[in-house]
């Protein structure tokens, strides 16, 4: 009986910080004006919500199965995540004209470029 109120504490304080990160990622989202940031914003939401909340599922779980395929979900979304966030932004840092009045470039010396 004990051990069962604490997966179950432990199953309620992992779904409810990852709805606390999907809110922080749904505010951000919101809130900031630059698409960099709200795909800063996103990406914690990708990652650290979906974490929190499929750990909190696994914690609850009984069947070796149904964890594996979290495991197998949380591994795929942690792959597919970056890469997607990555071409983005790729895509904006090419294809923005006003990015230079959102972003202050550096070289790789870390000056601005001005003497």
């Amino acid at each position: 009986m004990t051990i069962a109120w604490i997966r179950f504490a432990l199953t309620a304080v992992a779904i409810v910080l990852g709805l606390i990160s999907f809110t922080g990622a749904v505010i951000g989202n919101w809130r900031f004006g630059f698409i960099m940031n709200r795909m800063h914003a996103a990406g914690i939401g990708d990652t650290m919500a979906l974490f929190l909340v499929t750990a909190g599922i696994i914690i609850s779980s009984v069947s070796g199965m149904d964890i594996l395929k979290l495991i197998m979900l949380v591994a795929f979304l942690w792959t597919t995540s970056p890469v997607s966030s990555h071409f983005l932004s790729q895509l904006e840092y090419y294809t923005n004209p006003r990015l230079d009045d959102e972003v202050e470039r550096r070289d790789r010396n870390g000056s601005d470029g001005n003497i």
